[in-house]
């Protein structure tokens, strides 16, 4: 014996309105939040009261290398 599902056609209308209405709502929110916070791709700046470096230093876990012996 089989099942019937019945599903009305202002249920289907109702779920299509409900997600065009969502999707769009939703978009007009992120391009408005974009527009106020925008994303900023790149180096980060360092947090202030940190010691200013432009020159990148190595670890101080490294030895120094003696060319001298290679020469």
């Amino acid at each position: 014996m089989g099942m019937v599902v019945v599903i009305s056609l202002p249920l289907i209308l109702f779920c299509i309105v409900l997600g065009f209405g969502c999707y769009f709502f939703g978009r007009a929110k992120g391009r408005k939040e974009v527009m106020t916070n925008p994303q900023v791709y790149g180096v980060p700046t360092p947090p202030p009261g940190a010691p200013n470096s432009s020159s990148y230093s190595s670890p101080s876990h490294f030895k120094p290398t003696d060319n001298s012996a290679l020469v």
